[in-house]
């Protein structure tokens, strides 16, 4: 996939939603929720500053991220379904 984000924007790809509750339940498709969860593939140069120098994002690739229910743009490249975030509506990072 080849995308490059601008300035403090990060593509993520959301990770797949459990099909199943914790009790055993099958949901179908109408009943799943949005994934709030993800792993970042591209991150931009970082938040330019008054001074003109860039400001380094906290987040790197590969790191699984935790977003808002509503954050970001969903979009297609290359087939594929991924969110594009500014680094402020990322919420956590799950450590391994």
């Amino acid at each position: 996939m080849k995308i490059r984000p601008l300035a403090d924007n990060i593509v993520v790809k959301p990770l797949e939603v459990e099909d199943k509750t914790s009790g055993g339940i099958i949901l179908p498709e109408t009943a799943k929720e949005k994934s709030t969860k993800g792993e970042i593939i591209a991150v931009g140069k970082g938040r330019l500053l008054k001074s003109g120098k860039f400001l380094e994002l906290e987040v790197k690739v590969g790191d699984r991220v935790i977003y808002g229910s509503y954050a970001g743009q969903d979009v297609k490249v290359d087939g594929d379904d991924v969110k594009i975030l500014a680094e402020t509506e990322i919420l956590a990072v799950i450590q391994k």
